[in-house]
Formats: structure tokens, sequence, C-alpha cells
């Protein structure tokens, strides 16, 4: 006898044997009622149960199944009033376990079927319902579902978002942007929800949008050239010079963000959709109501707003400004630049020199506040010609150089009159710019507001005395410091130069002078006027030595006693006379150098 129930024969069954009494069609009825309360679960899928009973651990959930299926009682936190007859979804983690138990989880529900509305909302393109939790690093933490998505700052809201904390705890409607399976990661937007409507706005805007249209916006973002404006879904930029008429240097110093203001439409680009606002140009043009006893000659009141090369500006009111140009701020001639004179945020007076109330120009001065010191009364008799003074040098050319006696009053010391004996080719070589020099005035002529000086004349010139020294004929000793195709230059005593020709270098030898030599040179030419001696050695030996050509007279009281004369044709008493000039000269270059 087989003893598998598929080969049971029910119809040869026994009337007093098991399942008597059934006909085949009532045991076909009861097979069917019987199948159907039983319902088929599948493992790892989500069905839905229903609660009959409670215990202090569990919830005893009835599925169809042919046994009850248990799910902690902690994964019913979120509902504190559940009951039996309550009907919840739950995930089939095992149709019988090893004591034979359904094992169902709520919580793994949730996941699943949470991940199937965001992906349905996702791929519909549905809004749905969050709940912000918490603040994170770039954004929102936003509870989906059950599920903890992903909102950036930047996909709050059209504009640009500073304080996060405020929707905390807060419910907020978003859409799905993006989905990473792999990190479970869910990415959701609001901003994309207004999106839509503002765009509609926006266009609407525009076509209205006229130039001259005063409209009310709100400030959304800050730079340092501007402020961008929301206009209800469009944009506009107030550039910085459109806010004030006065000068500012920053948008934050009139205006915050967040701010609703006025504006006024100055002009906009329908293709580009760029719309140029002004804030200014609601209010008066100063210049219009400036005062009008202010006139040239007026003295006014006001702040540096900027400072460049050419000069500066003086604001007396908010959008009235007035030029002072370097050559206006100080009678002295040497102020170049004008940041080492006045700084951005002085508060300064100033005389109006021009004003041209039709193109809004005005020029300022600021050495009018002084007098003018070429129109002094006492000019002439400071300055007068033979005074000495001292000055600050303040500039060198290639002629010269400009002592500044004091603030406008400049003299020219040409380089001829800087020393008596040296050959100066530049005033470099004698001075430099910053160094005080004494001189002496030389002309004056307030007129054309010039002033010739001189340095060399503090001291008599000496070569009223060389002129009766180095007279043509006398010898004297020479160093040969330098030598050219044309001659060479010598050192005469006491710090003078001469010249001496090639040919006139050539000693008793035969050979030629070199530099270096000191020789005996005979004066063959002297003149006071050009400051030039010219002598030769050659004509010390080839004529016999003059004497000197002047009879140098004697105290009364040696009358009778013969002159001695020295080796070189020269008296005692001249030669008294060069060392007390050597003393003075020496003297006067220490104190030059």
């Amino acid at each position: 006898m087989s003893n598998n129930p598929q080969d049971f024969n029910w119809d040869n069954v026994s009337a007093k044997g098991f399942g008597s009494g059934y006909s085949v069609k009532e045991r076909a009825e009861l097979e069917d009622l019987y199948g159907n309360t039983l319902t088929q679960v599948n493992e790892k899928e989500v069905v839905k149960g229903t609660v009959v009973g409670i215990t202090d651990r569990d919830v005893i959930l009835n599925i169809g199944f042919k046994s009850d299926g248990l799910v902690p009682l902690s994964e019913f936190r979120d509902m504190p009033d559940l009951k039996v007859g309550n009907q919840v979804e739950v995930y089939v983690e095992n149709q019988e376990d090893a004591g034979g138990q359904l094992i169902l989880s709520r919580k793994k529900a949730k996941i699943l079927t949470a991940w199937e509305n965001i992906q349905r909302a996702l791929d519909e393109d549905l809004v749905i319902e969050g709940f912000v939790k918490r603040r994170t690093k770039g954004g929102l933490i936003v509870d989906i579902f059950g599920v903890e998505a992903f909102l950036p700052g930047s996909q709050i809201d059209v504009k640009p978002i500073r304080d996060f904390d405020i929707y905390v705890g807060k419910k907020m409607e978003v859409k799905v942007v993006k989905i990473n399976y792999a990190n479970d990661n869910v990415v959701v937007s609001h901003k994309v929800l207004i999106e839509k409507d503002l765009e509609q706005q926006k266009q609407q805007i525009l076509t209205n949008l006229e130039k001259g249209q005063v409209l009310e916006g709100v400030i959304k973002n800050m730079t340092n050239f501007g402020v961008f404006i929301d206009l209800g879904g469009v944009d506009g930029l107030l550039h910085i010079t459109d806010i004030s008429w006065g000068r500012i240097s920053h948008p934050d110093e009139v205006l915050k963000l967040d701010q609703k203001v006025n504006v006024v439409v100055l002009d906009f680009d329908e293709e580009k959709k760029r719309i140029s606002l002004g804030m200014k140009q609601l209010t008066p043009h100063p210049w219009d109501s400036l005062q009008a006893d202010i006139q040239p000659g007026s003295k006014v009141h006001g702040r540096i707003v900027n400072v460049a090369d050419y000069g500066a500006f003086l604001e007396i009111m908010p959008g009235v400004e007035g030029l002072i140009h370097v050559s206006e701020m100080s009678w002295s001639q040497h102020l170049r630049n004008p940041q080492d004179f006045i700084k951005i945020g002085d508060e300064i007076d100033a005389v109006v020199l021009t004003l041209d109330r039709d193109d809004r120009k005005m020029s300022l001065g600021i050495k009018q506040l002084t007098e003018d010191p070429w129109t002094k009364t006492d000019l002439l008799t400071k300055y007068a010609p033979g005074t000495r003074h001292k000055g600050i040098v303040r500039n060198l050319t290639n002629f010269g150089l400009f002592l500044e006696l004091e603030e406008g009053i400049d003299g020219l010391v040409h380089v001829s009159d800087l020393s008596w004996t040296r050959k100066i080719k530049h005033p470099s070589e004698f001075t430099k710019v910053g160094e005080e020099l004494e001189v002496v005035v030389l002309e004056l002529d307030p007129d054309s507001r010039r002033l010739a000086l001189g340095h060399k004349q503090l001291e008599e010139n000496p070569w009223d005395t060389f002129e009766t020294i180095f007279t043509p004929g006398s010898v004297h000793r020479c160093t040969v410091i330098s030598k050219n195709d044309k001659g060479a230059t010598l050192e005469l005593p006491y710090g003078l130069e001469g010249f001496c020709t090639l040919k006139n270098l050539t000693k008793e030898d035969g050979s030629a002078a070199e530099i270096g030599e000191n020789l005996d040179f005979k004066v063959t030419e002297f003149s006071k006027d050009e400051k030039r001696i010219v002598l030769s050695h050659s004509k010390v030996f080839a004529e016999p030595e003059v004497k000197a050509a002047k009879e140098v007279k004697k105290p009364a009281a040696k009358e009778n006693q013969p002159a001695k004369e020295t080796e070189r044709g020269a008296t005692l008493g001249d030669l008294d006379a060069l060392a007390a000039l050597k003393e003075q000269m020496e003297t006067n270059n220490k104190k030059n150098k």
C-alpha cells in the first residue's frame, strides 16, 4: 500500500472511515473554503496585517498566514495610540524560524515602502511634505517617509539664505531631485517648487517693464560695486554710483541686506534680462539746492572724498564736490604728490575759484586762505640784493639749483655761482636735494617772481689775489693730474687748476711730462674773468727766468732794505698773502663739504 497522500483514493473510503459522509461536490466546496482562509505569503515582501494582541514586548499581527507573527513593540513608538484591530504594513522576514514562528518587521516595511515612495516621487515629479530635523554643513536634513534627505542651502529658496536655523523643526514641501542607492542618499529641493511660479512672474515683470518705472524690491546680495535687488522674481543691479548723490566706498555704508527699497528703472536688456536700477534718481540733485550765496571767492568747508595724482576732491555737501588742483594746495612750487599734503577723510576749508552751476563743476583752492608771499609788503626789504639767507635745496638742474627760502619763495643759484675756484659741471657735485645752503641775493624781480641767488658771493673773489700772484712769466711747482689729445690739466698751489698744451709738456731731455709728475711750470696766460691759467714747462728751461714784474712795497720802516726774492720769482710778501688765502679757502671748503 502506498504511503503517498496523493495516492489516497477518497472514493474508496468506507462510510465509517475518515471523510465519510461528504460527496465529491461537498468536499470541493470545503477545500475551496479552507483554502480562502489562508493568504499566500512570500518572504522579503511587505504585507498588511491586523493587530490581534499587544504584550509588554511584542505586537501580535495576523497577516492571514497559518500562524500569527510577532513585531517588537519598540517599532511602534510613532504610534502611541496603537490598539487591537489597527492595520499596519509589515515586512516578512521569515515564514517560519527555528521555533516555527512567523517573523515580521514594521521597521523594514517602513524603509522599503519609504524608498518605493521616494522613487515614485522622483519618477512622477511629485510634491511631498517633509520635516526639517536639523541643520548640517551646507544645508538641512529633511525627514521624508522616515528617510533622512539632504536639502542643500542653495535649494532652499531662490534668494540666498543666511540663517538656516529658522527652518529647523518646521514642515516643508519638497521635490526629490536625486537618489543614490549605493550610499542611500536622497537630495531634495524646495527651490524648484517656486521657480516655476517665479518664472511666470519674471516674464510678466519684464513684459511690463519701462524706463523710469518705480519699483519696490528687496536687497538680496551686496558687493563692492553695487547691490542686487529682487523685484519679485527678477533681479536688478543697483550700481554703487547710483545709490547716493554723495560718494560712498561700499554699499553697506547706507544699505543692508533684506532691506526693502524703492528704485527706478534706468535701463534694461530684454534679451539678456538685465535691469539697471537707480535710487539716487528718486531725489533732487544736490546741485539744484546749492546755496545761491556760494560764488567765486566764497569760503567753504567740506570733507576730502578722493585724492588723485593731479589733486583732491572736496565734498561740501552730499553730491556737491569741487576739485582742489595740486597747484592750488600750496604757494610752494615743489608740492608734487597731493597725498603728501592731504588725505581722504580730512575736513578742511577752501576758497571757491570757479563755479559752473550748469555743468555742475567747481574748482577750489587752499593756498588762497593765506597771503601770497610774493605780494607781501616787506618782500623788497627782506630779499633786497646783498642780503643773506638760508634755504633748502628743492631741485637740481644742469644749469643750477632751486632753493626754497620760505613757502612759495624760490630762488635760482646758477652753477657758475656755487664756487670761485671749483669747476662744477653739475650742482650734484656740490650739494643734494634736501640740504640747507646759505646764499646771497643777487637780483630780485617781484613782478616776474624771479630771485637770483649766489653762494660763492658769500666770500671775496680770490681771483683778485691770484691775479697778483700768478702773473705771466712767474714759475710755480705744479702736478700733472690728467692728459688728453689737447693737453694736460695741472694742479697749481692752493687747489687751482691750470692748462698746458702737449708741446709745452716737453722736458729738457726731450721726453714728455707724464701724469703724476711734479715739475716747474711758467705762467704764459692769466684770465681772471674766465678763471683760466695757461702754463708751460718747456719755457722754464728754454728762456731765462723772469723776475717778478712788480716790486712789492715794503713798510716805511724797512724802506731801505732790499727785497728778498724767492727761487720762483715771487716775493715773501706774496707768499704770506697766499698762505693766508690758502687757510681761508681751506676753511671755506670744509664748510661747503
